[in-house]
């Protein structure tokens, strides 16, 4: 089979490339073909063994068919039992869903399932505390000789209590008592180790007798300084990873001693110990310890705890790089001890309780001051004894603080002068209080005094509001309340309805009603000014930028609670509108702006009863039943050009008002108040007299001797820098000029009188100025001019003139 294979394959082929190349090898020369049998041998040779691989080949072909196709029948048997043992599970699957079998076994395997988790769980707890221990034992077996190898193992072990802290709240707070067991064996190893090392530095401060037998000049030894070296190589790690400030253990050990000598002296039976010897013996004591030492700690521990503590944040602060503030540090629990053993006898005697508050703050400003003290606040300082006083019973001491101040609010209202005016207060020409006001601002200021040193800006705004400003506000009602009670005595309404009695009305007569209304008038301006003096102080500036940057911030949860408990609005409405908003203003614009409002009532008060004074004095004078014509022939007495008995009672009244008003007010307000006073009474005298009578010049050719008690000619008073009755004082030298003019001079009783140029009339006759005034509008306003009058347009002067007998025949 294979031959004829192989036959046909050379039959059927075209000539093998390899056999021609093969032939013309080995048949290169005639003498080949002598070896052609031998060559055909070989090639038989090669043809049998080729054909005995190709039926090799063929035979395994055969086998690997046979093989595939038993292969193929066991696929197919496999295959079969697969599907029916399918079928056999569904079988039992259903069988089982309608069984209870299941679920009876899984019930009996829940118990040993979890003796076995217990068991599990068991080795675990074991093999974990075995480990603490393993950790503790390791921590112990270092000290005190070797600090920093202890804290290898004690900082696995604190770092394994964090980690199972960590880890119990996501299950479900499991296995709590053993996170506590392995926190307790923490902190109980730390306080241990502290121990140890504590113990050691304790027997060498024994054996060298601390610090009764030390000249706080001296320098320690070597091995006391190896001693408090170990110290704080155990306590490094400590310092820089607590949040909170940590005593230096072997400065805590080194002041056992001076706490030993402080209980003794101040907390125990002796005098020293009593509430009343805290501020003159216990503190003051406290501070001269700090001083006796302060030197021996700096010159001998400074080195060593600037080695400890450089280049991380712990060296930022003083109480871990001064010895002397670390001292400090660790004499403050015992302090504090003693602070509330007296703040607690503060809180059943509060007047000792408002003292010691004063003693605290000194003292804790000595602290800061004097050793540079921040009690591990290197950003913001210390915020001292005080306010760990304030944060438990600052509702108390504010409470206090509140019924003295206004009981020494009342004292002063109560008090027999406090309604009457300071005239010493200031100079003249000033605004003069009451003594009431003048007191009040005192009591504010020593109010302030309580409380500008303390550090929280919810205190400080509390003692604001609910302190100071409620007397302002008391004070306010009392100024308005006598506003309202002027207006009442004054109205004719409220006095029919009310009724008024004669004291009432006896208070308001002569200068009462000015003095009633410059009391209100002077104390309102006294609050005001003083308030904005405060407004721009210091403490009140960062009082207000605080609580604005406060109110900038604040949320919509904070509106209600903006500061110390009040809302927004409340604390708004009692400091200043301008809170939110990035215009200026200070913390008392609301409170300035409700007494400005009183001091303008008061003032416009004081203008209507001065022009009612002036009205009333003059209505005399006005209602004169006739005016006499002196005759221009006839010999006048000089008595007749004086002032006349009319005249009399005004002026003096006028003159009354105007020394007094000058002692009480201000040179400003006094002038605005007399400006319209003496506005109003030209109005007056224009109407009533210039402009209603007629008038005739007086020839003077004689001048007798006065009338003895007869005053000489004067004008109308006026205060200061006031050009009071302008236009009536126009027109009175208008009505003065004399008819002709002869021998150059004027022939009137005026003729000293000099015009606003510093000259007389200028020798003008009645008749030239009365041509020029009736000329034109332009040569009016000169004539007037001429005159210096400055006061009166030409339609004025024409009407003056009028009046004129003279003109007006």
């Amino acid at each position: 089979m294979a031959a004829h294979a192989t036959l046909t394959r050379a039959q059927s082929m075209e000539p093998d490339i390899r056999l021609e190349d093969y032939l013309d090898d080995k048949l290169q020369s005639v003498t080949d073909l002598e070896n052609l049998d031998s060559l055909l041998a070989n090639v038989e040779l090669q043809r049998q063994q080729l054909q005995t691989q190709l039926d090799g080949a063929a035979q395994e072909l055969e086998d690997v068919r046979r093989s595939a196709q038993d292969r193929q029948g066991g696929v197919a048997k496999q295959i079969e039992d697969f599907e029916q043992l399918q079928q056999s599970i569904d079988l039992r699957l259903q069988i089982m869903g309608q069984s209870d079998a299941p679920d009876e076994a899984i019930r009996r395997l829940e118990a040993p399932m979890k003796q076995l988790h217990r068991i599990e769980l068991a080795h675990r707890y074991v093999s974990l505390l075995q480990d603490v221990e393993v950790m503790r034992r390791e921590a112990r077996s270092h000290l005190p000789q070797n600090p920093k190898e202890a804290l290898r193992p004690y900082t696995r072990l604190r770092q394994l209590a964090g980690q199972l802290r960590e880890l119990q709240g996501p299950a479900d707070e499991a296995a709590g008592h053993l996170v506590s067991y392995v926190e307790q064996v923490t902190g109980s190893l730390w306080d241990e180790m502290k121990r140890i090392m504590s113990e050691e530095l304790s027997a060498v401060l024994k054996a060298r007798n601390w610090p009764a037998k030390i000249d706080p000049s001296a320098e320690v030894d070597s091995e006391w300084l190896e001693t408090f070296e170990k110290s704080m190589d155990l306590q490094v790690p400590e310092v820089l990873y607590s949040e909170s400030l940590v005593n230096l253990l072997p400065i805590d050990v080194m002041a056992r001693t001076f706490v030993q000598w402080f209980r003794f002296q101040f907390m125990g039976d002796n005098g020293t110990s009593a509430p009343a010897a805290f501020g003159t013996f216990c503190l003051p004591n406290f501070i001269s310890l700090i001083d006796k030492w302060e030197d021996f700690f700096r010159s001998n521990f400074d080195h060593v705890l600037a080695s400890r503590f450089q280049g991380t944040k712990a060296a930022e602060t003083t109480a871990y790089t001064d010895p002397a503030c670390a001292l400090i540090t660790a004499l403050l629990p015992v302090l504090r001890q003693k602070v509330e053993s007296v703040v607690q006898h503060g809180l059943k005697n509060p007047q000792y309780l408002s003292s010691l508050m004063v003693q605290l703050m000194d003292f804790d400003d000595t602290i800061r001051s004097r050793f540079s003290y921040d009690g591990g606040d290197a950003e913001n300082g210390w915020p001292g004894i005080t306010s760990e006083v304030l944060d438990q019973y600052f509702r108390e001491w504010l409470k206090f603080e509140k019924e003295f101040a206004l009981e020494r609010y009342q004292t002063i209202n109560n008090s027999s002068d406090a309604r009457s005016i300071d005239y010493d207060y200031s100079s003249p020409g000033k605004m003069k209080p009451t003594y009431g006001a003048v007191r009040v601002t005192d009591l504010l200021r020593s109010v302030t005094s309580q409380y500008e040193r303390v550090r929280r800006l919810p205190h400080k705004i509390r003692f604001l509001i609910d302190i100071q400003q409620e007397i302002l506000d008391q004070y306010h009602s009392r100024l308005l309340d006598s506003l309202e009670a002027y207006a009442s005595l004054t109205s004719t309404v409220a006095r029919t309805l009310q009724g008024v009695s004669k004291e009432q009305l006896a208070q308001l007569e002569g200068t009462g009603a000015l003095e009633a209304l410059c009391k209100v008038l002077g104390s309102a301006d006294h609050i005001v000014s003083t308030l904005s003096d405060w407004g721009n102080e210091e403490f009140f500036i960062e009082l207000w930028e605080d609580l604005k940057g406060r109110a900038k911030q604040a949320d919509n949860d904070q509106q209600t609670n903006l500061v110390g408990g009040m809302s927004y609005d409340h604390v708004k409405g009692r400091t200043s509108s301008e809170i939110g908003s990035e215009g200026d203003g200070s913390i008392f614009d609301e409170t300035i702006k409700f007494y400005s409002k009183r001091r303008e009532s008061a003032q416009k008060f004081l203008k209507e009863a001065l022009v009612e004074s002036h009205q009333t004095a003059f209505r005399p004078y006005l209602s004169k039943p006739q005016w006499s014509i002196v005759s221009s022939e006839a010999s006048v007495d000089p008595s007749q050009l004086a002032v006349t008995a009319e005249l009399d009672e005004p002026l003096r009244i006028m003159k009354r008002n105007l020394t007094f008003l000058a002692s009480a007010l201000s040179t400003a307000v006094s002038k605005r108040v007399w400006r319209e006073a003496l506005e109003s009474l030209q109005e007056t005298l224009w109407s009533n007299v210039l402009l209603r009578q007629k008038l005739h010049h007086a020839r003077r050719r004689a001048v007798p001797a006065r009338r003895p008690g007869r005053p000489g000619p004067r004008g109308p008073p006026h205060p200061r820098g006031v050009r009071g009755l302008g236009a009536a004082r126009g027109g009175a030298r208008l009505l003065s000029l004399p008819p002709v003019v002869e021998g150059g001079e004027e022939t009137t009783d005026g003729d000293n009188e000099k015009n606003s140029n510093g000259k007389g009339n200028g020798g003008f006759s009645l008749k030239e100025i009365s041509d020029r005034l009736f000329t034109d509008n332009a040569e009016a306003r000169r004539a007037l001019e001429d005159l210096g009058i400055q006061t009166l347009d030409p339609a004025s002067a024409r009407r003056i003139l009028q009046r004129r007998v003279e003109n007006s025949e």
